[in-house]
């Protein structure tokens, strides 16, 4: 299994992902022009020919048996500079009676585009079939999510101080959101469905028109609709777990739509982009052993031909990292070359 950037020929597999991904997964629509064009802007960004606040880098994991893709992610450069991008952020006002002698502190939620300019990392979803039922997929999940800090270290005056990461929220059994049912569809005359393909596409002018300017009182909401704010959508919470482990914290912003929670942190601060670090590489001839459980991730240095993938161990007492013919043309590297690797079980 390797990651690699997605490629002008992926349009079909990408489109049938889209079609996997199930309710409330705003960045990945089904729709194909939608789904060309993203790929063309990952190409443009990959070259260089785009301004570097508008430039998407969009992965895919490839498995190398059957060139077939089995999950995908994406890093957005920078998020609200084109098109605005809402949150609620959860607040609290105070109220008092001196008269009665009363103090009361009320949660609210304010309409804000606190997190314009920031990076964000995205469109995370693995194939159910290459989720961790045997040995040999146990760790994809963990690649896709974890090579995005290999690749924003390596690159990393490409983007801004801040990254951010969008979680999907609770849905129940019949795929509605007890969140949009009592705030957003009181808003908007579309289904939960529809205003989140909208969304999707980029076309999210809508939500400054019509959602309320003034603060929300959660008490008037319903119960369940409380109980949603900050919370994950049970395929969700693998991914959210990676992220709070790499430092990434929910700082009182939800999606306006389901109330998934956004985590965040400062770039420099993410545990994977800290701990990663340059190595030479040494090939050799035939097969090595490889560690059962890969703990060592490693990500080429260059733009152009991208790759990231596990490895079968890490560096030696000279820091350098011998692999075997197969990793290194899954990598596309040869003897003298460097990668960036990761020891994902170090301690911060």
């Amino acid at each position: 299994m390797r990651i690699r950037a997605i490629a002008e020929g992926d349009l079909d597999e990408l489109q049938a992902l889209a079609r996997e991904t199930g309710v409330g997964f705003t960045s990945l629509p089904d729709n194909r022009d939608f789904l060309a064009a993203k790929i063309a802007s990952t190409v443009a960004a990959f070259e260089e020919r785009t301004p570097q606040d508008q430039r998407l880098y969009f992965f895919v994991l490839e498995d190398e048996a059957n060139g077939r893709l089995a999950g995908c992610c994406a890093i957005e450069g920078q998020v609200g500079r084109e098109i605005p991008f809402y949150h609620y952020r959860l607040g609290t006002l105070a109220h008092s009676s001196v008269q009665l002698d009363l103090h009361r502190t009320i949660d609210t939620l304010f309409l804000s585009s606190d997190h314009t300019g920031d990076a964000e990392v995205a469109s995370l979803f693995l194939r159910p079939e290459y989720r961790g039922a045997d040995r040999r997929h146990e760790r994809n999940g963990a690649l896709l999510s974890m090579m995005r800090w290999l690749f924003l270290a390596e690159f990393r005056d490409r983007f801004p101080d801040k990254v951010l990461a969008e979680m999907r929220g609770v849905f129940d059994e019949h795929g509605r959101s007890p969140f949009w049912e009592c705030l957003g569809s009181h808003f908007f005359p579309l289904d939960f469905a529809e205003a989140d393909k909208l969304t999707g596409l980029g076309q999210k002018s809508f939500i400054g028109e019509l959602m309320p300017k003034f603060p929300i009182y959660t008490p008037f909401l319903s119960e369940a609709a409380r109980a949603c704010i900050g919370q994950v959508h049970e395929h969700t919470r693998p991914a959210l777990a990676m992220l709070k482990k790499e430092g990434l914290r929910w700082e009182g912003f939800i999606d306006i739509f389901d109330g998934g929670p956004t985590v965040e942190a400062y770039i420099d601060d993410v545990r994977g982009v800290r701990l990663s670090r340059h190595c030479r590489i040494e090939v050799k001839a035939g097969t090595l052993e490889h560690s059962p459980r890969p703990r060592w991730m490693a990500a080429t240095t260059g733009m152009a031909g991208f790759r990231a993938a596990w490895l079968g161990r890490g560096p030696d007492a000279e820091g350098v990292v011998t692999l075997d013919e197969a990793e290194a043309r899954l990598l596309e590297v040869a003897s003298g070359d460097t990668l960036r690797i990761l020891d994902t079980e170090e301690e911060a």
